[in-house]
């Protein structure tokens, strides 16, 4: 596990009464994580692993069925993957509150599940006590995000929030690079964008290079930010 980590808040005093039980659902495409999770949740006394999913569209099915307090949700998850499941718990549970774990420490894949409704993104290399308080931190409304991953993030959030609001003023984007710029809003990479449309990887650079010269964007980072603000994300 990694000593870098970091988690703000403090434990409960051993002396105080412990709170009902935070109910959690985990959605993760390995068979094997979600066993040891169960394990490690297992040993909290506070919290309950109540369902688990191996995809996008079950988490959102099991999230309608149990009504969890606290989502534990890979972003690169099989089928809808992650970031839309986020996207689609958070409009019809708004009281979930969903936390990103995960191995992707890709600034795209963060912002566009904060955009999405995460209220943390934090990676897999957590030790078992600071899993377990980042999800109480979160139950109880905190925002979560690994230090390092931090500070590029507010500043990027920064700049783009004294920027003037994203309009295209260069010529209208395509069907096709609607397509792309949807699916970059969704965390995809060029590969997985490739597969899904059937195009070779070089026509979805290409693609990607015209989407953000006609929208005068700079990254990667700000046409997902920008895809999820013109509501490309939910479809």
């Amino acid at each position: 596990m990694s000593s870098s980590a970091r988690v703000w808040g403090s434990r409960a005093s051993p002396l105080e009464e412990v709170p009902d039980r935070i109910r959690i659902v985990i959605a993760d495409g390995h068979d094997l994580y979600r066993r040891g999770m169960q394990a490690v949740i297992g040993l909290e006394p506070d919290l309950e692993i109540i369902a688990e999913a191996a995809s996008g569209d079950e988490v959102v099915e099991k999230c309608f069925e149990f009504d969890p307090d606290v989502v534990l949700l890979d972003v690169r998850l099989p089928g809808n993957r992650g970031v839309e499941a986020c996207a689609a718990i958070k409009a019809k549970a708004p009281r979930t509150k969903i936390l990103i774990l995960t191995a992707s420490d890709d600034e795209a894949d963060l912002f566009a599940a904060i955009s999405a409704g995460a209220s943390g993104y934090l990676l897999k290399d957590l030790t078992t006590e600071q899993l377990a308080e980042s999800v109480r931190l979160v139950h109880g409304g905190q925002s979560m995000i690994p230090p390092h991953m931090a500070s590029p993030f507010l500043t990027e959030f920064a700049r783009l929030s004294m920027a003037p609001p994203m309009e295209a003023s260069g010529p209208p984007l395509s069907d096709r690079e609607l397509e792309v710029l949807s699916l970059l809003g969704r965390s995809r990479t060029n590969r997985e964008i490739a597969a899904e449309l059937f195009i070779s990887q070089n026509t979805v650079k290409n693609h990607v290079r015209n989407i953000l010269k006609k929208l005068q964007l700079h990254s990667r980072v700000e046409a997902a930010l920008y895809a999820a603000r013109q509501g490309l994300v939910d479809g």
